[in-house]
C-alpha cells in the first residue's frame, strides 16, 4: 500500500517539544502552511535512533528556511520521549531537539502509515496476537502544504537515513511547485 499522491493520515496524539509534554499535536494543524517532513523510528534509546534525531535538528534550520515542519514519531510513549530529550547525546539521549516528537503508543499512527512492523491477527477466541516487535521501520514522510503525500521511503530498521537526501526531495518538491517542471535535482 503506497500514500503517495493521497491524504496524509492525520492524528492527534501526545507529543514532546522543547522538552514538554503537549496535548493534542495534529499534523493538520500545519496543512496550508508549511510541507511536513514526518519520521518514524523504532525507538528511544536505542543505538542508532538517537543520532537520526539529532542529524534532522543539526540541519533544522535549513528546514525551516524552505517552510518546512520536522516532525519525529515512534512508538514510545510520552514519558519516554521527555525522558530522551532530557537525557544528553552522549549518553544515548536526544537532549537538544526542539521540533516535535509524536507520541505513537497506541501504534495507531505508525499503522495508518504502513510503518508498523510485525504481525497481528485476531485468533479463534476473538483475541489479539501479535508476532514480532510492534515499533515503527524508519519510514520518512514528504507531505505538501495541502496534505498530501508527495514521498516516501521506507527502511528496516538497522539502516538509517540521509537528512541531506530529505533536502534534495523537498528541493526537487518546491522546484516544481514553483516552475512547474519535473525535477531530479542531483
Amino acid at each position: 500500500m503506497t500514500l503517495i499522491g493521497k491524504p496524509a493520515p492525520d492524528f492527534k496524539a501526545k507529543a514532546v517539544i522543547n522538552g514538554k509534554i503537549v496535548e493534542g499535536f495534529s499534523l493538520s494543524q500545519f496543512l496550508d502552511k508549511r510541507y511536513i517532513v514526518l519520521f518514524f523510528y523504532p525507538k528511544d534509546f536505542s543505538p542508532v535512533c538517537p543520532r537520526e534525531l539529532h542529524a534532522f535538528q543539526k540541519r533544522l534550520k535549513d528546514f525551516e528556511d524552505r517552510h518546512v515542519q520536522v516532525i519525529a514519531c515512534s512508538t514510545d510513549s510520552d514519558y519516554c520521549h521527555k525522558a530522551f530529550v532530557q537525557t544528553p547525546k552522549e549518553q544515548g539521549g536526544a537532549q537538544g531537539v526542539s521540533y516535535p516528537i509524536v507520541s505513537d503508543a497506541s501504534k495507531a499512527i505508525a499503522h495508518s502509515y504502513g510503518v508498523l512492523s510485525g504481525d497481528c491477527w485476531l485468533n479463534e477466541a476473538g483475541e489479539l496476537e501479535t508476532e514480532g516487535e510492534r515499533v515503527a521501520y524508519r519510514g520518512l514522510f514528504l507531505i505538501d502544504k495541502h496534505g498530501i503525500v508527495q514521498h516516501s521511503v521506507v527502511n528496516n530498521m538497522t539502516l538509517g537515513r540521509s537528512v541531506n537526501e530529505a533536502l534534495r526531495i523537498v528541493d526537487a518538491l518546491i522546484a516544481f511547485e514553483h516552475h512547474g517542471e519535473i525535477c531530479s535535482m542531483e
